[in-house]
């Protein structure tokens, strides 16, 4: 066997035999009492009592124990067991009565005698047990051959036994012998000569089930009726006394017999429940046993020629006993051959129906069907092969299959194979490996075989699975790549770095993860389209591939959108500053060789820039850490002013702990009830009276600190950034800001509602994001059903829209405010002024005040410039008939300007602060506040003279209100000469202490 067929060949299972402790006590009570019987027990008396009631008690523990057995167990073999009760209960009464005439009366027994009859009756219920025993057969033909070969069996016994003793024993009326006795003696032998047949007919037809208890039970009858045989015997008989040797042959049959239930039990309890239903693998006894069955016809007439024979040179006559039973056996075993000859002519044809059936599955079959010799050698290879393998199946045929596998795979199919056939058949009838082998052409093909067990060898049903396979790389390859680049995603790059840190060596010190996002790449879609953005993004990759190390285990991915980013291993060096120059350097490289210009769709050339960041792999760090730190640093360099390269730092991390702190406390703000609203009066520069507040969220702070919008709201307005630079947390954040204009819209309709009915009916201006109205989320005429529920008239609402996010749809947002307006909603643009979104929303929407943005009324008196800046603002709103408001006046020389420019309305710490209710009702019901008047122009560019400020004076600019809280600001007119000039402020700061 070569050394490729010894991996096919089946291993040697050995295993110890189990219940060994019965079978021990077994043969030494058999034992015991043969070696008693051998020495004469001792004594005469001893010997008779051992001999009589021994055996009795033998034959009654049979009965028991069958009986035991029969009674708890249900099924087809019961029957079995309790006539083997009955028949082994009469042995042990014939024992009994036995010992009752030698034992307790001291006499022979009579002949005939009760014995006798219990004797005879011994065989016919194990007889017919032993029929139940045999398997039952499925045809008429069975039927008829099961009684032919009991007979064949039989009668040869007959035909042997007759020659040798029972023709002597059946002359009646010699010797003066009693009919009675030598019927007697012929009824033993022929009942024998009948249950020793259905011994060797059992034998060999007995049923599958509890096979070694059916054994068992064989063997106890087999021994009983050995030793009635040679009781038989003239020669034995004659000189017979109980406590002999012979005696020890029927006790040990009894004992088989009593032990048999036993083994069935203990067969019953090892196995498992399934295995009853599966078929025992064939064993090399079978095969034997199927022989000898087969031969048991002329075994048989061996066995009756034998005794004719023996009467021919005996020189005795042949009777018509003899003669009768011989042509019996004969015209049997003829019956018998004729029904065994049609029966394999039937088996033939349907065995060559089946042959012919199974050919042509197996010769049509797509998959390929191959045997294997133990030796590894094929013998057999379907067709199929030339369609699969591209040989033919006569050139595979011979081959040795190890040189048909792929090298690789071999040492995975052998451990297989050796494991299946290590394994039981029942519990594993078959397996399924899968490897690479040979095609004709010399390629690879990858194979799945599902590996049965036959005769020694292997059967190999293969089919070709190369294709599904390259699909399941393919598929592979796509759930770990970006489907436009190509470039590993983040899943894949998540497992390289991991892989990085979990293999790193003491020399990879310095691996660094690069986070790498594309500056300015939104414009190149709402630009030049999104086509050429994809194939910006495409000649990125590129040059991030060509840029890291090849074959230095560096990588590069795209992690979404136009995000990048990149694995660098460290090269040894133990310096620090070193390691971090040689990264910041490649970096620095890969930033600039992205910032080039692209030539995209059409020839048009786009440039972004590149915005990196830097985090080294520390001692104990994990990938997802890393990756972070890495995005972080990115952050930085972007919010830092973009196209440059940033080295994480442990403070972002901490800024970014700090500011998610400050996020969750101002969302547990929103839910508690935290947030207070002040109002900030808008005065209209013609003659000072207050026309409308303007309503402002303040957080009051556990400390009772209120922080401003501009403080609190500095979350929510980064989140949106990063969210419009593609980063992170802007859906959460414009959550939380949404939520915020909601209460702030809310609590001012309230509150103007209350200060109505109270005597101040004042318009209120409410800040609302323009993306709020148009928000799915929003329901639809909220604002019309909460002005509805607080009984605010809609004339009394001013929403001033802050968002100039190019994003929000004009259309929509057009359509919402024009019914907002037609219902008597008032519409001011905030932050007029400020970018171009601005001047597109003046042309589409339906607008009534501008809203001067802060920076076009900071520097209006000191810059020339900035003065014909917003002068031209203000003049585009007069032309438009729209109102005008200024915020952010907090200088009394900026009345005066803005007034000269023509705008209509101010507000600021020049009137006043942002106030609470009580202050503001206050003010409402003084109506108004002085206003600086200069009839000689202002001059800018330059310092104000002294004698504008002291007119400014004259007329009694206001100290703001907030600023004098505390000391009675607001209580009347207050005297010229107490009027000072209020200190620059921003309108930031809050004066008004909590209330």
């Amino acid at each position: 066997m070569s050394a490729t067929g010894a991996v096919l060949a089946r291993p040697s299972v050995s295993g110890g035999r189990a219940g060994l402790l019965p079978q021990v006590l077994l043969v030494v009570v058999c034992g015991a009492y043969a070696a008693g019987a051998a020495l004469g027990w001792g004594s005469p008396e001893l010997a008779l009592f051992m001999g009589d009631f021994g055996l009795s008690a033998a034959a009654l523990a049979a009965a028991v124990s069958c009986l035991w057995y029969g009674r708890a167990r249900s099924g087809r073999l019961r029957p079995a067991w309790l006539l083997f009760a009955a028949s082994s209960f009469m042995a042990a009464l014939g024992n009994g009565v036995w010992g009752w005439y030698e034992v307790v009366l001291g006499r022979p027994v009579p002949s005939p005698s009760a014995a006798d009859f219990c004797f005879l009756l011994f065989a016919p219920p194990a007889i017919v047990g032993m029929l139940v025993l045999a398997k039952r057969p499925v045809t008429r033909a069975g039927w008829i051959c099961l009684a032919l070969d009991a007979w064949l069996i039989a009668g040869s016994l007959l035909t042997l036994s007759w020659s040798l003793a029972l023709a002597h024993a059946a002359q009646f009326g010699g010797g003066g012998e009693p009919v009675a006795r030598r019927a007697f003696s012929l009824a033993y032998p022929l009942l024998d000569i009948v249950l020793i047949s259905m011994v060797v007919a059992v034998h060999f037809r007995r049923s599958s089930a509890n096979r070694s208890a059916i054994n068992t039970a064989i063997a106890a009858f087999a021994l009983t009726v050995l030793c009635d045989a040679l009781f038989t015997s003239p020669l034995l008989r004659e000189h017979y006394r109980s406590g002999q040797i012979l005696d020890a042959g029927w006790f040990a049959g009894s004992i088989l017999l009593a032990y048999a239930p036993w083994v069935a039990r203990r067969e019953a309890a090892q196995a498992p429940p399934a295995a009853a239903l599966r078929r025992p693998a064939a064993q090399p006894s079978r095969a034997s046993a199927g022989s000898l069955a087969a031969l048991a016809p002329y075994l048989a007439a061996a066995v009756c020629t034998l005794g004719i024979l023996f009467n021919v040179m005996d020189g005795r006559p042949i009777d018509g006993v003899m003669l009768f039973t011989a042509c019996a056996v004969v015209l049997a075993l003829v019956v018998r051959q004729a029904i065994m000859l049609l029966d394999n002519i039937t088996l033939t044809q349907e065995l060559a129906e089946k042959e012919n059936h199974f050919r042509s599955l197996v010769q049509s079959s797509s998959d390929v069907i191959m045997i294997a010799a133990p030796t590894g050698i094929l013998r057999y290879v379907s067709p199929a092969a030339s369609g699969v393998y591209g040989r033919e199946a006569d050139e595979l045929v011979g081959s040795e299959l190890a040189s048909l596998i792929h090298p690789e795979d071999l040492g995975s199919v052998v451990h297989e194979v050796r494991r299946f056939l290590a394994a039981s058949p029942g519990e594993e009838p078959t397996t399924r490996i899968e490897c690479r082998f040979r095609s004709g052409s010399g390629d690879w093909l990858n194979v799945e075989s599902t590996i049965n067990r036959h005769h020694g060898g292997l059967i190999f049903n293969s089919r070709d699975v190369t294709e599904r396979v390259r699909l399941q790389a393919q598929l592979q390859h796509s759930a770990e790549h970006d489907p436009l680049t190509d470039l590993p995603n983040r899943s894949l790059f998540t497992k390289q770095v991991r892989h990085a840190l979990a293999g790193r060596r003491r020399t990879d010190a310095g691996t660094a993860v690069l986070f790498i996002d594309l500056d300015g790449f939104k414009a190149v879609n709402d630009t030049v389209g999104h086509q050429a953005g994809d194939e910006l993004l495409v000649q990125a990759a590129r040059r991030l591939q060509e840029s890291v190390r090849s074959g230095s285990g560096d990588c590069a991915a795209r992690l979404g959108g136009d995000e990048f980013a990149a694995l660098i291993l460290g090269d040894g060096d133990r310096d620090p500053a070193a390691r971090e120059c040689r990264i910041l350097e490649i970096a620095d490289r890969l930033r600039a060789r992205l910032s080039q210009p692209y030539q995209v769709v059409g020839g048009t050339e786009v440039r972004v820039a590149a915005s990196i960041g830097v985090a080294f792999a520390e001692p104990g760090i994990g990938p997802g850490e890393l990756m972070r730190n890495a995005d972080l640093a990115m952050y930085r360099a972007k919010s830092a002013g973009k196209n440059r390269v940033e080295l994480y730092a442990p403070q972002m991390q901490a800024d970014v702990t700090r500011r998610a702190e400050f996020a969750t406390r101002l969302r547990t703000a929103l839910h508690d009830g935290e947030f207070v609203l002040l109002h900030q009066p808008v005065v209209e520069l013609g003659g000072g009276r207050i026309t409308a507040v303007a309503a402002q969220p303040r957080w009051r702070s556990a400390q009772g600190i209120l922080f401003t919008p501009a403080e609190f709201l500095r979350v929510a307005d980064s989140g949106r950034d990063s969210a419009r630079d593609g980063g992170r947390g802007g859906g959460e954040d414009a959550a939380r800001t949404a939520e915020l204009a909601r209460w702030t819209l809310e609590a001012a309709v309230e509150q103007a509602a209350e200060r109505r009915r109270d005597g101040f009916p004042v318009p209120v201006c409410v800040r609302l994001p323009s993306s709020r109205l148009v928000d799915k989320s929003m329901p639809p005429k909220s604002v019309e059903t909460l002005l509805a529920r607080h009984g605010l008239p809609s004339g009394a609402l001013i929403l001033e829209l802050t968002d100039s996010d190019p994003r929000v749809p004009l259309d929509e947002l057009e359509h919402r405010l024009s019914a907002l307006r037609r219902l008597g909603v008032r519409i001011a643009l905030d932050g007029f002024g400020s970018g171009y979104a601005a001047i597109r929303a003046l042309r589409r929407l339906p607008i009534d005040m501008l809203k001067l943005d802060r920076g076009l009324v900071e520097g209006v008196v000191e810059s020339s410039r900035l003065h014909k800046i917003t002068s031209g603002m203000l003049r585009i709103a007069g032309d438009l008939g729209m109102q005008s408001l200024a915020e952010g006046v907090d200088l009394p020389e900026q009345i005066v300007a803005l007034r000269a420019m023509g705008c209509t309305h101010a507000q600021g710490t020049a009137f006043s602060g942002p106030l609470d209710e009580h202050r503001l009702r206050r003010a409402l019901n003084r109506g108004s506040y002085p206003v600086s008047r200069s009839e000689s122009p202002v001059l800018v560019g330059g310092p104000l003279p002294t004698r504008h400020l002291g007119h400014i004076a004259a007329h009694g600019a206001p100290h703001p209100a907030g600023h004098g809280a505390g000391h009675g600001a607001g209580h009347g007119p207050r005297r010229a000469e107490s009027h000072t000039h209020p200190p620059s402020r921003s309108n930031t700061e809050t004066p008004v202490p909590p209330t």
